[in-house]
């Protein structure tokens, strides 16, 4: 039930708008100045469509298209025009926005940045993608962990980039962190479009939350872009789903009220609150206890598969990066708000 995609919005209703953007093609300052203006003009298309809508969310790589080029006059930082331009558009159109952006980095290879801004133009999430898709993708990991934040209507918020959705332990993080709707933001191609389904659609029933899902859409010349926005409810259901028509808005009304019921409600499967109360008909309280092998190595840096050795694509280089030799910097404080 999706309030007939929030034509119909109920008092506890949260209107999604995921904006399908076509593929572009961004490789000079001007064309990223015309990009930049081209979203800020699709902002404004979303109030229009839509008075009910909160939050508008468009793709990964809406910015800078798939040409993964690291060419410094092309990238940006959160005090740049590009990022002030998204923040006056949010506030002309009175409504929350989340962009993506290829963010500098002085100390290394740009970062894969998402925003999420309000309706005032305050940056009210900031999170750097913490797995990139390699090896295609130049962008550092991230290091800044998985930043929520309190949204419209006061729904807890959490993004996560593209292949981070491939990962059950982010959007775990995320919920582990309170998100009631987690943003998922990308542009996958084709091939991906089954992978891409299933993972939105157990991120929300693993997790008792909303994902809204989309993905850049059409062709640039050389990459076909899928679409295929996506909002799932809490139960894993597909609530409504788009397909390969770029600018297309899909809309649908979350129900946050609904998620807090069910979390504290739910007997049969609640798995996130399950995880660490094993069994807990059998024991006072379940078994509070981490029986994960693999969780135990990560936090003593010695994770390390049974297949290591035969792992045959560790670097870049089959898509012509060049191996890198620096090593990761480590975490950075998270940043729960910018201005």
């Amino acid at each position: 039930m999706s309030g007939l995609g929030g034509l119909n919005k109920s008092a506890n209703g949260v209107v999604v708008g995921l904006v399908q953007l076509q593929l572009p093609v961004v490789e000079t300052p001007a064309q990223l100045q015309a990009q930049t203006k081209r979203i800020c003009d699709l902002v404004g298309k979303a109030r229009r469509n839509l008075n009910t809508m909160d939050l508008v969310v468009f793709p990964e790589y809406a910015l800078h298209g798939l040409s993964m080029s690291t060419a410094p006059e092309l990238m940006v930082s959160l005090d740049g025009p590009e990022v002030a331009a998204f923040k006056a558009a949010c506030v002309e159109h009175g409504i929350w926005g989340c962009f993506s952006i290829m963010e500098k980095n002085p100390s290394g290879n740009p970062y894969n940045s998402g925003l999420i801004i309000d309706h005032r133009g305050q940056i009210q999430l900031y999170y750097r993608k913490l797995h990139p898709w390699v090896p295609v993708e130049p962008w550092e990991p991230g290091n800044l962990g998985i930043p929520v934040c309190d949204g419209p209507k006061g729904v807890k918020l959490g993004l996560i980039i593209c292949h981070d959705g491939m990962f059950p332990e982010v959007a775990r993080e995320a919920a582990y962190k309170g998100a009631e709707l987690i943003v998922r933001t990308a542009g996958y191609t084709a091939p991906i479009r089954h992978a891409w389904q299933i993972t939105n659609q157990s991120n929300a029933f693993q997790n008792l939350a909303y994902t809204a899902s989309v993905c850049l859409c059409g062709s640039d010349g050389t990459f076909d872009s899928m679409g295929e926005g996506m909002v799932c409810s809490f139960d894993g259901t597909v609530m409504v789903a788009g397909g390969g028509r770029p600018d297309e808005i899909i809309t649908a009304e979350i129900r946050p009220d609904l998620v807090r019921e069910a979390r504290a409600g739910w007997g049969v499967e609640n798995n996130i609150y399950q995880l660490y109360h094993r069994g807990y008909v059998a024991v006072k309280g379940g078994a509070m206890d981490c029986p994960y092998t693999f969780m135990h190595d990560m936090v003593n840096g010695r994770y390390r598969l049974p297949w290591e050795a035969s792992v045959q694509v560790t670097d870049g280089t089959s898509c012509g990066f060049t191996a890198p030799t620096r090593p990761y910097a480590g975490p950075e404080q998270p940043i729960k708000k910018v201005a």
